[in-house]
This record gives structure tokens, sequence and C-alpha cells, in this order.
């Protein structure tokens, strides 16, 4: 069941996900094409997302905005009181109160770790999305094992200080007891400048599912759902973002993941378990932390036979 509404607000709206929007000519979602989504969000009983360019909007635009309850995503230089900041890097001083997301590749993590670290001391959360998981071969995966463990290390000292950030690759697992993926194309859906619905922002703008003039129409929508994953609906890697765009990029079916993926998310899952661990032994208590069991595969697929 649709839950949330992303509207981008312009073709250059800041990519918070997988993809890369190469975008950079600004075209702005036209007005009535604004005030019309907002109308069938509301209709439809939906969370609307606002994701916002690198410049501020007009002032029409802004008030049209906060008619309506809504959360707000974007980079430092659209000007508004962000939800979500997106950073194009961690040159950033971190607010109390702040929810970052950075998107890098993996030697881009590896060489800023200590200003992630910095900014966690600080911030409220930051969420990490690794943008060439793709391409990812052995050697990857045993640098981004060992990049999870000192971030482990960190993560366990500033608890120890009293300071309780999240990371989105270490304690989302520790809270979570069902899949908390990306969802798009079950609960989540897109409106995009062009007046048109997607399935996701990656899909812009050759693949619309309907339009706020003829309503939304997803083929196949089943295919989305997670009771229709063969492998996900098995597994428990709950924090794994389940990325659709990536499942199309890898294995050409939106709802079955690639090994990069899978293995990925079976890494950050260990991590979890090992900090679980940690904190447990340091008699640091975190709230409505769920057991996370010992594992012997990064790939579920490996173990199709006890699941089939």
């Amino acid at each position: 069941m649709l839950t949330y509404l992303v509207v981008l607000l312009d073709d250059s709206s800041v990519s918070y996900c997988h993809y890369e929007n190469g975008c950079k000519e600004r075209h702005l979602i036209d007005l009535d094409v604004l005030k019309h989504g907002i109308i069938w969000a509301m209709k439809e009983n939906l969370n609307i997302q606002f994701v916002y360019p690198d410049y501020q909007l007009p002032e029409e635009y802004r008030n049209t905005i906060e008619m309506v309850d809504h959360t707000k995503i974007g980079p430092i230089a659209c000007g508004e009181n962000l939800d979500v900041i997106v950073l194009d890097d961690l040159l950033v001083r971190s607010q109390t109160d702040g929810c970052y997301l950075w998107r890098c590749t993996l030697q881009e993590l590896i060489d800023n770790k200590e200003r992630l670290v910095s900014i966690l001391s600080c911030a409220t959360r930051l969420n990490v999305v690794l943008t060439d998981i793709i391409k990812w071969k052995q050697s990857e995966f045993d640098s981004y094992k060992d990049i999870l463990d000192d971030l482990v290390d960190q993560m366990v000292e500033l608890y120890q200080h009293g300071k309780r950030a999240q990371l989105n690759l270490l304690t989302d697992r520790l809270l979570l007891s069902s899949m908390n993926n990306c969802n798009a194309g079950d609960t989540t859906v897109v409106l995009a400048p062009d007046g048109k619905f997607y399935v996701c922002p990656a899909h812009y703008p050759n693949e619309s599912v309907g339009s706020l003039h003829e309503g939304l129409h997803i083929p196949n929508r089943q295919l989305y759902n997670l009771d229709h994953a063969p492998i996900c609906r098995h597994c428990d890697a709950f924090q794994c973002k389940r990325c659709i765009w990536l499942n199309q990029q890898t294995t050409t079916d939106c709802n079955i993941p690639s090994h990069e993926q899978c293995v990925v998310a079976h890494l950050e899952r260990n991590a979890s378990r090992t900090m679980q661990q940690r904190l447990k032994e340091k008699d640091i208590v975190v709230e409505n932390s769920q057991v996370i069991p010992e594992i012997d595969c990064l790939d579920p697929f490996e173990k199709y036979n006890r699941w089939k």
C-alpha cells in the first residue's frame, strides 16, 4: 500500500540514493503541477517528501510547500531548513540535531573515515550511500569489511561517551525485526517535474507509470512487493536498501538483487552484530535492540536449498 509520495522539484534535484542524477540544466516543476501533486497526495493520505535542487525556489513555491506536512531532502545550497541534508563531501560543520546523507564511493569512504566519525560526534544521524557497489570485486569486499570494523570501534567509543549517533551502515540493523527497504513501487512513488509518476527517481524521465491526469498505473505491481521477492523474503539483512534500480542494472529483475548488493548488506549486518556484542560487553544498553543471530554466508542464494 502506498505511503509516500516523493516530489522531484526540479530535473536537477539532488540524488539521495545509488543512482547518479547527471542533469545540471534547471527545469523547475510547474507550480500548478506541484499544487495538483500535493492535492493528490492528500487525497491518497500519503506522506510527502520534497527533493530539492541546489538553488532556492521562488517564494510562491515555498509558500505552497509549507501548506502541507512534509519532509525536505536537499543540499545546503537550496537555502531551506532541511530534514535530510545531502552532502557533496564531509567538509561541513555538523549541527547537533542534523540528519545528513552522503553519497560516496568505497575509496571516498576510506579516505574520509576520520571526518565521518567527526560528524557522528555532533550530528544525530548520517546515512552513507555507496555508489559503486556494482563494480566491486573480492578486494573491495575485504576493504569494506575492514572499514566497517574500524567504524564499529569508533561507534562503540562514541556510545561509551554518551553519544548515541545513528550510522545507517551499523545502527539500523540493531533496531529492526523485519525488512525496512527502499520499497519503491510498493509503498513509495515519485512525481517528477513533467507531471508524471515514476517508480523511482532513477527512472525519470524514461519509464513513467502514469500521470496526475491519467492516474497511477504500475504494471505487475506485485513484483515490487517483498512477498514476491524469492531471495529477499528469506533474508534477515533487514537494513538492506533492496534497491530496485540496482537490481535492474545487475539482474534485469526489480525484485532480485545482485550478488554484490547481497554481500554488502550482509557485511553490514555482521558488523552490526559485532557492534551489538561489543556494546553488551561494556554494559551499554540500546533500547529496542533486536538480537542478531550468527550466520555462515554472505549471500542468501548460497543457502537456496534450505528455503526453496
